[in-house]
């Protein structure tokens, strides 16, 4: 089917964490459903949830998210920088996917080489759009940050650039939404105001019919429609950017689960490793470093870390390095992912000093490998088969550091690749560690992880890929049936 160009569109915030991933999402599957060939763009994104391109190259996991919504591969064109935080004030900086460096907040938002970085976002954005249509952009947290107005390469210039219709979006449950909504419309310039055609009130609880009256009081003060009023939900899964939900995943442990738990590391990256084995009805899941809790867990999962010999100095300090050795000898799964890995080692080692003023730490000493963190940063995407599994397994691996058995300690790799290449080290059913990241996704490795304990539930796996696709499904409908799809054709249709 034929259709006519469509305007690119801007989901632009209120604030940060107003819902922008998971409506840009929403967008993505509506427009693919109505047989356009949408694609995601970010044009700057400061998250340690990232993503291994097809290519071998970092993007923002959200950025991958939508294109899995769009039904199509994912691409630094999507994403063309990302902020990695390693500090409060300090961020690697990842740049077409390849990692330029670490700059502090204040370098980095200083004019000086900013227009470099613009032309580069504004050039990735030009190759999507050459591919794609609709491109459903994202904003980053307010526009209304006018003290950053001229360094901004990712709000209002970038939807400048694009020729975007603006869509803003505001968080209801958080209060004063009518304060935040007004503020943002006028603290813009003329120009920018011009180009914001629309709103979307997200997360609203309760009857809709009683905002009714607040709908028309927003447009009359702002003197924009507003598309739609989106009810919050509990009941989709779709995978969160930020960090900010592991406040809600601060669970203890259950009886009549198997029980995991993930350590609550400082730096912890890549959470969304666990998504899928948090929804497998066998599981009770639980993010904690609390020493009592995870005393109670069956199987203790180390993850990604953006900083791990800080957050191994931080584990030895306050007790929970010595909670999870002791619930390993007294029968415990332990298994790390990437950083956590490293962390289960003899020895991690940082000879150049690439994370810091650490130079050497020794590990939890569970498996008999060693770390070394030096040379250049690894991204790709990897398919694998684990131990004697016949499955063909897929995952990315996203790390800098080379891991290695210790002397005299005979290789026991956990994972093969298709390429030859091995990964990982397999001690014994309860104690393991790989790099790659996504292992949990796949089926096979999950029932082989929770086979010990299989008795402690009566339910079954479910088909994860099926899964997904059923939840980019449920968000489009949710969204779709809160939201005036005829008029925001219109508004991507219009000739000004």
């Amino acid at each position: 089917m034929l259709h006519q160009t469509l305007h690119p569109i801007m989901l632009a915030g209120t604030g940060s964490d107003v819902g922008k991933s998971i409506l840009a999402a929403a967008l993505c599957r509506i427009f693919r459903q109505d047989g356009y060939r949408p694609a995601p763009f970010k044009a700057q994104n400061m998250a340690l949830n990232s993503y291994a391109t097809p290519e071998g190259l970092e993007i923002g996991r959200a950025q991958a998210v939508q294109a899995e919504a769009a039904g199509i591969p994912c691409h630094t064109d999507m994403n063309p920088l990302l902020l990695k935080p390693s500090s409060d004030c300090t961020s690697q900086v990842v740049l077409n996917g390849r990692p330029i460096g670490n700059r502090n907040a204040y370098e980095y938002f200083r004019r000086e080489g900013r227009e470099e970085l613009r032309q580069e976002v504004n050039a990735a954005f030009d190759r999507l759009a050459a591919r794609y249509n609709p491109i459903v952009m994202e904003g980053a947290g307010s526009i209304s940050e006018i003290n950053l107005r001229d360094t901004d390469l990712v709000n209002m210039p970038m939807a400048r650039y694009a020729d975007a219709d603006v869509l803003l979006v505001a968080d209801i449950d958080r209060g004063g939404v009518f304060a935040s909504v007004y503020g943002s419309v006028m603290l813009q310039t003329p120009e920018d105001r011009r180009r914001i055609k629309g709103i979307i009130v997200n997360k609203f609880r309760g009857d809709l019919r009683l905002f009714e009256s607040g709908v028309k009081m927003m447009e009359e003060l702002c003197g924009i429609p507003v598309l739609g009023v989106i009810p919050y939900y509990k009941d989709i899964h779709i995978e969160e950017e930020d960090s900010v939900v592991l406040d809600y995943k601060r669970m203890q442990a259950s009886a009549g689960k198997i029980n995991v738990a993930v350590v609550l590391l400082r730096h912890l990256s890549n959470f969304t490793d666990f998504n899928v084995l948090e929804r497998d009805e066998r599981v009770h899941l639980y993010y904690t470093n609390n020493t009592d809790e995870l005393a109670k867990a069956d199987i203790i999962l180390l993850p990604g870390t953006k900083s791990t010999l800080d957050d191994l100095y931080e584990l030895r300090r306050n007790g929970v390095a010595q909670a999870i050795l002791r619930a390993h000898r007294e029968g415990a799964t332990v298994m790390g992912i990437c950083g956590g890995y490293q962390l289960m080692g003899m020895e991690v080692n940082d000879p150049e000093g690439v994370e810091g003023d650490i130079r050497r730490l020794p590990g939890l000493g569970l498996l008999p490998v060693s770390t070394t963190i030096q040379g250049e940063k690894i991204t790709r995407q990897v398919s694998f088969r684990f131990l004697d599994n016949e499955s063909v397994c897929q995952g990315y691996e996203i790390h800098i550091g080379r891991t290695e058995p210790v002397t005299d300690a005979a290789p026991s790799p956990l994972n093969r690749m298709e390429d030859g290449r091995v990964d990982g080290y397999f001690a014994n059913a309860k104690c393991m560690g790989t790099y790659i990241h996504g292992i949990l996704d796949n089926q096979a490795f999950i029932d082989y992880l929770l086979a010990p304990y299989t008795g402690k539930s009566e339910h079954t796996a479910t088909d994860h890929q099926a899964y997904k696709e059923m939840q980019y499904d449920k968000l489009a409908d949710h969204v779709r049936r809160h939201l005036n799809m005829p008029l925001l054709y219109q508004i991507m249709t219009d000739h000004d």
